[in-house]
């Protein structure tokens, strides 16, 4: 009984030998505030100016067609014949034009959202893809085995906060992005 005991205690020993050794290090943990990355990079603000121009516009042509179209609208309502006859086809022939242009409007409007989204994309890809060797390169001087989102952690000390160290050199390195997305490749 008592070899066994030993026996046990031995191998029970050498099994956790191997676990202790393989023991890893602490993590180093950098915080990056992509968002205030995003806003404040130089090549952030300058695309941010682009596409605020741009979504101005369409804000500016939604208004111009509600307009436009209300008060067609309205007057289309107030001019509707009582009785059939010619110019009950007539109305029924500038209300069909009305929809057919309205619905026109509308997928324009839609098309210049989808390109003013797929630009905003764009431009957040590049930032992004510029930030990330940075990022990487900080988390070498630092030592730091992880880099998380500032929007993923709860707390964190001040001292971790990389964001403003990555700002400076995204700034140096990518100092301008494009604000216009690249035409979608046509599908099959």
């Amino acid at each position: 009984m008592k070899k066994i005991m030993i026996s046990l205690a031995l191998a029970s020993a050498a099994i956790s030998a191997p676990v202790a050794a393989q023991a890893l290090p602490p993590a180093v943990v950098v915080i990056v505030d992509m968002d205030n990355v995003f806003a404040n990079s130089a090549a952030g603000k300058l695309a941010q100016a682009e596409l605020k121009t741009r979504l101005d516009g369409i804000q500016a042509r939604l208004a111009q067609l509600r307009t436009s179209f209300g008060a067609e609208e309205q007057t289309l309502g107030q001019t509707r014949p009582t009785a059939a006859g010619p110019a009950a086809t007539a109305w029924e022939a500038k209300v069909k034009d009305f929809t057919t242009r309205k619905t026109q409007a509308e997928t324009e409007l839609q098309q210049r959202d989808q390109a003013f989204q797929a630009s905003r994309q764009f431009v957040l890809k590049q930032l992004n893809d510029g930030a990330q060797p940075i990022i990487t390169q900080i988390m070498k001087e630092r030592g730091a085995s992880i880099a998380l989102a500032e929007g993923a952690t709860l707390q964190h000390s001040a001292s971790i906060d990389v964001t403003a160290d990555v700002i400076a050199r995204l700034d140096k390195a990518v100092p301008r992005v494009s604000s216009t997305a690249p035409a979608a490749a046509p599908t099959k």
